[in-house]
């Protein structure tokens, strides 16, 4: 039985209501906070997802808590919640991150309460009455979740060491680290010589299933037997639905992938891929990563319409890599090189799309027309409509480039039809 005065619950319902009204605008100011000023929080777009989620799923607990004068005792944790704690285990993310992360959680949670407080104009005792419960509220279920979680990450992480597949986990993120790598001591642990062409790949799947682990493992197996290998492929679990891979080249191996695309291999159902460039030596091997890892970044942003396989050297992708890690800035910057071509419909959808084939084909009304199964004459309107969207200053390459982003970052770079330039 609950032993709040009625009159503070009463006041407290009231703050949970508003709370309740504003959930998805302080969800998502929590989470960019969150992003910006902990390390190793915004390092990738599926981690930030999850981030997300969690954040949603404590706030809306927190809510509930707080208009129905719930104790504490009584609730269990999100999943999402959980998960997000989880995966920061698999991925080595110190546990200091995930403890940052909820304290400043709270420290948000707890202002905003007391801002609409002071909006209610309480008297002064009821006022004190009501800040007190809110915070006591806040600190007993902060203290209850990072208990629950900080457990779940320390059984997730002595099991994940001790995982088959990830013993090498540590060797390589020591190789990939700053600083400068031990070359020798990296060889001798794994087995896998540096002195060669190397190219990283990055494997995973929407689905987490644990079992997906045997998947991935052997779709990058697989993969290096497809190619003219130099040895067998170095494979790590990052988490349970992502491995990173390198695969030794051999003579002629370069070809593999280049700056003027990624071939198409066949990869298991559900089951995507980031591929770097081939590079040489222990730079080869940290840079090939790198670029997996931006066209991982661009293939996992929200909405985007990137293919099963991404490749560095694929059109576009480097660039809109770079971009995709500003998107406040690149959001504006669509708007102002499309204009109204920037606005997220079906029916500027189509025109971006005309457009984009029409620039990819040299500006051929013919080319484009054959290419999208057009007439010539609707492929001529649908130029000069997207066209007449656009700011007149505008030159092709900005436009095409503008185009490029909106194609593979989609709603994240888009307005909805009443955005103003």
């Amino acid at each position: 039985m609950s032993t709040t005065a009625p009159e503070v619950a009463s006041a407290v319902a009231v703050v949970a209501k508003r709370l309740r009204d504003s959930e998805s605008a302080l969800v998502t100011d929590m989470a960019t906070m969150m992003k910006s000023e902990i390390e190793h929080l915004d390092s990738d777009p599926k981690l930030v997802e999850l981030l997300e989620a969690s954040v949603h799923g404590n706030v809306s607990t927190i809510i509930h808590v707080l208009a129905n004068d719930i104790p504490v005792d009584h609730l269990q944790p999100t999943t999402a919640a959980v998960e997000y704690a989880l995966r920061l285990a698999q991925r080595d993310v110190p546990s200091n991150s995930l403890m940052r992360a909820y304290l400043m959680g709270q420290n948000s949670m707890t202002r905003h309460c007391f801002r609409l407080v002071e909006e209610m104009d309480l008297p002064a005792d009821d006022t004190m009455a009501v800040t007190r419960h809110i915070s006591d509220v806040l600190f007993g279920y902060i203290e209850w979740i990072t208990l629950y979680v900080f457990q779940a990450y320390e059984n997730e992480r002595r099991r994940w060491l001790g995982a088959e597949g990830n013993v090498l986990s540590s060797t390589i993120h020591q190789l990939l680290g700053p600083g400068d790598p031990d070359g020798r001591a990296f060889e001798a642990e794994t087995g896998y010589r540096l002195a060669r062409v190397h190219i990283a790949v990055i494997l995973w799947t929407a689905d987490d299933d644990a079992r997906e682990l045997s998947v991935l493992d052997r779709a990058a197996r697989d993969l290096a037997g497809r190619l003219r290998t130099d040895g067998p492929p170095i494979v790590t679990a990052i988490d349970r639905s992502t491995v990173w891979a390198w695969i030794p080249l051999g003579e002629g191996g370069r070809g593999v992938a280049t700056a003027e695309g990624t071939p198409a291999f066949d990869l298991p159902s559900g089951v995507r891929a980031a591929v770097g460039l081939p590079a040489d030596g222990i730079r080869g091997f940290r840079r090939s990563h790198e670029q997996a890892k931006a066209a991982y970044a661009v293939a996992t942003m929200p909405g985007s319409s990137a293919s099963p396989i991404v490749g560095f050297g694929d059109r576009g992708v480097a660039v809109v890599s770079l971009l995709a890690q500003d998107l406040e800035s690149t959001r504006a910057w669509v708007r102002e090189v499309l204009g109204g071509l920037a606005d997220d419909t079906p029916g500027t959808a189509t025109l971006r799309e005309t457009l984009a084939v029409f620039f990819a084909t040299k500006e051929s009304h013919l080319h484009t027309a054959e290419q999208m199964n057009l007439h010539r004459n609707t492929v001529k309107y649908r130029v000069g409509k997207a066209l007449a969207e656009t700011p007149s200053h505008r030159d092709r390459l900005d436009l095409a480039l503008a185009l490029t982003v909106c194609e593979f970052l989609g709603p994240a770079v888009l307005a909805g039809e009443s955005a103003t330039p």
